[in-house]
C-alpha cells in the first residue's frame, strides 16, 4: 500500500471528529515517527509503500485517534523547546505555553552564571531539562508528588543527556524544601472543576487529573503553598516563577502581594491570555 494513501483514509476516517488541519498534523507526525519521512520527502517519493508490519501500525494510530486518544501518547513522545521528550499517561503533554514560561525565565536570568534552582511538580520534566540545556553551569532540582511521573522525568533526562535531579515529595505535607534556590518555578494544577467543560474530550479521558484540577472553592492552593515555602528557601535576589489559570491572574498577583513579594510582573502568552507570573522577595 502506498504511504500517501493513509492521508486520504485518515481524512475519510476521522473527519466528524477533528478538522482537516488537525488530522493532516497527525498524518505528518506519524509518518515522521514511523517512516522517518517528513512531508517534504513524502512529495519528493510519492511511490513509497509501507509493509504488513507498517500497516498495522497506521491502523493501530487511526483506531486511538477515534478513541480520543492524544497522538502524543499514541506515540509515546513529543517535542518541547525543540528538545524529545517521552510522554504518557502519567505526565501531561507539555505545551506551547510552557515554553514561554521556560524563554521567560532564560530572559529574565541570561545575566546569571550560575544559579540553583527548583521546578516543583514537575511531570515530564520538560522545565528543568529544557533550562538545563541552555543553563549548562546551573544545578536544577525537580520535584513530583507521583513516582511514575518522576520514572518518566528521570527517562527524559537520560534521553537528553542532562542532569537534574529529581525528588519524590508532596509540597501541601512539607514546610521547609530544606534547600536554598535562586530560582523556584512551577506550573502546578489549576484547572477549576467547574471550568471542566472548556478542555477537550481527549485531555479529560487521557491526561492525569492529578496534574490538571483543582477544587472550585481554593483554586490557588498550590500557588498559597508554593509561595510560602519560596519565602523561606529562596535567597536574596531569588525570583519565583508561575503558569498560571487564565481567569485568575488577578487573584493570583494579590496573594502574592499579601505574602510581600515585590516586581511581581503578570504576563500574557502568545494567545493575549494572563499565563505567566515573575516575583521576587
Amino acid at each position: 500500500m502506498l504511504v500517501k494513501n493513509q492521508k486520504n483514509i485518515f481524512i475519510e476516517e476521522l473527519s466528524t471528529m477533528y478538522d482537516e488541519k488537525e488530522i493532516e498534523s497527525f498524518f505528518y507526525i506519524t509518518l515522521e515517527h514511523l517512516h522517518k519521512k517528513k512531508r517534504i520527502d513524502l512529495a519528493l517519493e510519492p511511490t513509497l509503500r509501507m509493509d504488513a508490519s507498517q500497516l498495522s501500525f497506521w491502523q493501530s494510530v487511526l483506531k486511538d485517534l477515534k478513541n480520543n486518544k492524544p497522538i502524543q501518547y499514541i506515540l509515546g513522545q513529543t517535542e518541547f523547546y525543540g528538545l524529545p521528550f517521552l510522554v504518557n499517561e502519567n505526565v501531561l503533554i507539555p505545551r506551547p505555553e510552557t515554553e514561554e514560561l521556560v524563554e521567560l525565565i532564560l530572559a529574565s536570568n541570561q545575566y546569571r552564571k550560575s544559579v540553583k534552582i527548583l521546578d516543583i511538580g514537575t511531570g515530564s520534566g520538560c522545565i528543568p531539562i529544557a533550562l538545563k540545556m541552555k543553563m549548562l553551569s546551573s544545578e536544577i532540582e525537580a520535584i513530583d508528588v507521583s513516582e511514575m511521573a518522576l520514572a518518566t522525568a528521570k527517562l527524559n533526562a537520560e534521553l537528553n543527556k542532562v542532569k537534574v535531579t529529581f525528588f519524590l515529595k508532596n509540597i501541601l505535607e512539607i514546610d521547609d524544601l530544606g534547600e536554598q534556590y535562586d530560582i523556584i518555578v512551577s506550573n502546578p494544577p489549576y484547572v477549576r472543576n467547574m471550568e471542566r467543560f472548556e478542555i477537550n474530550a481527549n485531555v479529560l479521558a487521557y491526561e492525569p487529573h492529578l496534574a490538571l484540577f483543582v477544587q472550585d472553592d481554593d483554586p490557588l492552593l498550590f500557588y498559597r503553598k508554593i509561595a510560602q515555602l519560596a519565602q523561606k528557601n529562596l535567597n536574596p535576589e531569588g525570583k519565583l516563577y508561575f503558569e498560571i489559570n487564565q481567569y485568575l491572574g488577578k487573584e493570583t498577583v494579590e496573594l502574592l502581594e499579601r505574602l510581600n513579594y515585590k516586581n511581581i510582573v503578570l504576563r500574557k502568552d502568545l494567545y493575549g491570555n494572563d499565563r505567566m507570573i515573575e516575583a521576587s522577595l
